[in-house]
């Protein structure tokens, strides 16, 4: 029956050159835009721009270490950084590794960098050290797109798009929520910004539900997908995008590409679920301990004490 089909238009994945000037044009937008707000504050932008930095690097680093693909570091000004890249087929092992080498380390370098004030008694080990640890604590709250949340989705496993919209859309509302107790409207800011990629799921959730209903199977590669699938998937998809239904019957264009990526992003690609139990408890006791141990130091050593002898003279 596939042979009815029109054949389905190859997938174009770009290769992504000049990754290191893209990378290089958002560090200084991003230093450029915090200069501009903090000019008087320079040790603020570069220690942040730092912890940022380093942070990210973990996560370039173990993705290039897996062999990912179209890897890229991106700095968003007045939101922080992030690490893309792709894989055919994901590890649940190596998801772990990729997401946790970023803040794990960088809280690490806090408590390092506390005990070096400690000897030392330099002001700006101390501000090195809360920023490395205040960021990626932050950074590890299970919360969608924070690592944390990265973290609990590869723990939890769940392929199930119910599970995921919640839990983005309960993440979002606890941004707000953070955000309005700490007076913070670039946290407000960014948690209806999550509304955007709620939306999104849901969306995504009811094509993929439409197409069980017709059984068409979506748990797949698009290489693996047939002519017939592909010519379904595109039906539904069609259906609930207006955009792109409109962009199709208006323009002269050729869209395969457009279609192909589209359909890609509705497909869930294979994940080996390859995490035994004792490394996902050893992740779980190494995200607990992140909060712990900066939890004792402020506590045991009263931290803000020191920053606030600092700031008093």
């Amino acid at each position: 029956m596939s042979d009815f089909y029109p054949e389905k238009p190859p997938l174009n994945e770009k290769e992504s050159n000049g990754n290191i000037a893209l990378t290089i044009l958002s560090i200084i937008l991003f230093l450029l835009t915090f200069y501009v707000i903090f000019s008087e504050d320079i040790l603020f932008i570069s220690l942040l721009f730092i912890v940022l930095f380093i942070h990210e690097i973990g996560h370039f680093s173990f993705m290039k270490w897996f062999k990912y693909k179209h890897v890229k570091m991106l700095f968003v000004p007045l939101m922080g950084a992030f690490v893309q890249g792709k894989k055919k087929i994901y590890s649940q092992k190596e998801s772990l590794l990729v997401v946790g080498a970023g803040p794990f380390p960088g809280v690490v370098f806090g408590v390092v960098f506390f005990f070096l004030f400690l000897n030392f008694n330099k002001d700006w080990l101390l501000f090195t050290s809360i920023t490395f640890m205040l960021l990626n604590i932050v950074n590890l709250l299970p919360l969608d797109p924070l690592d944390g949340g990265q973290l609990f989705k590869l723990l939890v496993n769940s392929k199930s798009d119910v599970f995921l919209l919640i839990f983005s859309f309960l993440s979002s509302l606890a941004l707000i929520g953070i955000g309005y107790y700490f007076d913070s409207w670039l946290m407000i800011g960014f948690g209806f910004f999550m509304s955007f990629k709620v939306r999104n799921l849901q969306q995504l959730y009811c094509i993929r539900k439409e197409l069980r209903s017709i059984n068409v199977n979506y748990n797949l590669l698009y290489s693996e997908l047939s002519n017939k699938d592909y010519a379904e998937i595109k039906s539904v998809l069609l259906d609930y995008s207006p955009t792109l239904n409109k962009m199709m019957s208006i323009s002269d264009e050729d869209l395969d590409d457009i279609l192909s990526s589209q359909i890609d992003g509705v497909l869930i690609n294979p994940v080996k679920k390859d995490a035994s139990i004792i490394f996902r408890f050893l992740i779980i006791f190494f995200w607990l301990l992140s909060f712990i141990i900066p939890l004792f130091l402020f506590v045991n050593y009263r931290i803000m004490d020191f920053v606030y002898a600092i700031y008093t003279g």
